[in-house]
């Protein structure tokens, strides 16, 4: 039987590097696509989309909207890729993004900004959540920290090329169509890959569950038996994994809430930091190299951190990584010139790159194959709620406080805090170097 699962189908990168690199090229376009909101959007919000200057609270709705919908995406996107399949769930996710070039370009007025970044936050929920979940299927445990890396350097660097591209796209041929251009030349190509060229994963997620698949000469590659949960039924219900992983799993807890308050970070870069740079007399060209060199030092780290996460293990990497995180964002205020903020933003990537792909890498290790995208889209729901609640918390602190600066000191001591509760309720999830007994 086990010789009939492995001849069928392999686990691991080289067994399947097609389709890997397939997912690799849609991860791509799904930063690409989050990307082209990220620097002319915030920068032009009052110019162009009506918003008035100062309205904090209001130019955080597009991201709370944005955090909300994803993160409830995400959660419906664990559970439909178990029942219709990774391949028609990411279709789904690029087929809802079509329409959002075209809303931003025909936009009034910001209401329609907010409608388009709702459909932007299902295509995310949707298309990055398979992507990851589909890499994970047909890899093995041992090569999870270098597969997330990988996965995360792909969508991080396609956000920074984005918010680059469309800083010159908008120089060159205004705001809005440039805009339009380049999301359209994101959007189409991707949907389309995904329809003809994207494989279905599920049947390996399906071998990795059967118990006459050998852990030794499966996916597991050799790594030990993980530390899964130990509480929860056979067959549990979607209620019975929600629970386990928001609370009574301190582990997975930990791994939620340090998910959630980093999204606080990534939510002040796309709302505030164009904002920030804006109105010190940075260009949109400018803005968008000081936004990308975060984007930029954050994917590319990954494709360490995550093999090294491997190798020496993810918990002391999500710690370290929330407070390097933190401090980048701290900084960020303190000094002036592009230089300094480039600086700055270089080392809030690199906490990222470190905490990023191995919170993610954590919840793989210990929630079971029969209900990994399930465990999955419950940590990326939480994580991605966290762009709703760190947009609406840092825009109320500026607009109590009538300045940016005080959002970059709310962000900062969030992640410390998050990093306290994450070292004290989290272990190392890593299945050889802490496994089962």
């Amino acid at each position: 039987m086990n010789a009939r699962i492995d001849a069928a189908r392999q686990f691991g990168i080289r067994a399947n590097l097609s389709q890997f690199l397939h997912q690799l090229l849609q991860v791509f376009l799904v930063g690409m696509a989050i990307g082209m909101m990220r620097t002319v959007v915030p920068a032009l919000a009052d110019a162009e989309f009506g918003v008035p200057r100062g309205s904090f609270v209001m130019l955080v709705a597009f991201v709370v909207a944005f955090g909300l919908v994803k993160g409830v995406m995400n959660f419906v996107a664990g559970r439909a890729a178990e029942r219709f399949g990774r391949q028609r769930v990411l279709l789904a996710g690029w087929v809802v993004a079509l329409p959002i070039p075209w809303l931003l370009f025909l936009a009034p007025g910001w209401h329609w900004v907010v409608a388009a970044t709702v459909l932007l936050g299902v295509n995310q929920g949707l298309a990055w959540s398979m992507t990851q979940t589909a890499k994970l299927d047909i890899t093995r445990a041992d090569q999870r920290g270098l597969v997330i890396g990988l996965n995360e350097f792909a969508g991080y660097v396609g956000l920074a090329v984005a918010g680059i591209l469309t800083g010159y796209l908008a120089q060159w041929l205004g705001p809005r169509l440039g805009v339009l251009v380049f999301g359209l030349a994101a959007i189409v190509p991707a949907c389309l890959m995904a329809w003809q060229v994207v494989a279905e994963t599920l049947p390996w997620a399906r071998d990795e569950a059967r118990p006459a698949l050998d852990i030794a000469q499966g996916p597991a590659g050799g790594a030990g038996r993980p530390r899964y949960p130990t509480s929860l039924p056979a067959q549990p219900t979607t209620v019975d994994v929600f629970l386990t992983m928001s609370w009574r799993d301190r582990r997975l807890a930990a791994l939620c809430q340090a998910g959630l308050v980093e999204k606080f970070v990534d939510a002040l870069v796309w709302v505030f930091w164009p904002l920030y740079l804006h109105q010190r007399g940075v260009s949109l060209p400018g803005i968008g190299w000081v936004v990308g060199v975060y984007g930029m030092v954050w994917g590319v780290s990954q494709l360490v951190t995550g093999r090294l996460s491997d190798r020496w293990g993810r918990h002391r990497l999500n710690v370290g990584g929330m407070l390097v995180c933190g401090a980048g964002v701290a900084v960020m205020p303190l000094g002036s010139g592009v230089a300094w903020w480039s600086s700055a933003a270089a080392v809030a990537g690199l906490g990222m790159a470190l905490l990023y792909p191995n919170l993610s890498a954590s919840v793989a290790d210990i929630t079971p194959p029969a209900w990994r995208a399930t465990g999955i889209g419950i940590y990326r729901f939480w994580r991605d709620i966290g762009y709703a609640m760190g947009a609406l918390a840092f825009g109320l602190v500026a607009a109590w406080g009538g300045s940016i600066e005080g959002a970059f000191s709310f962000v900062a001591g969030a992640m410390g805090v998050s990093a306290l509760v994450l070292a004290a309720w989290g272990e190392e999830t890593h299945p050889r170097l802490n496994p089962a007994r």
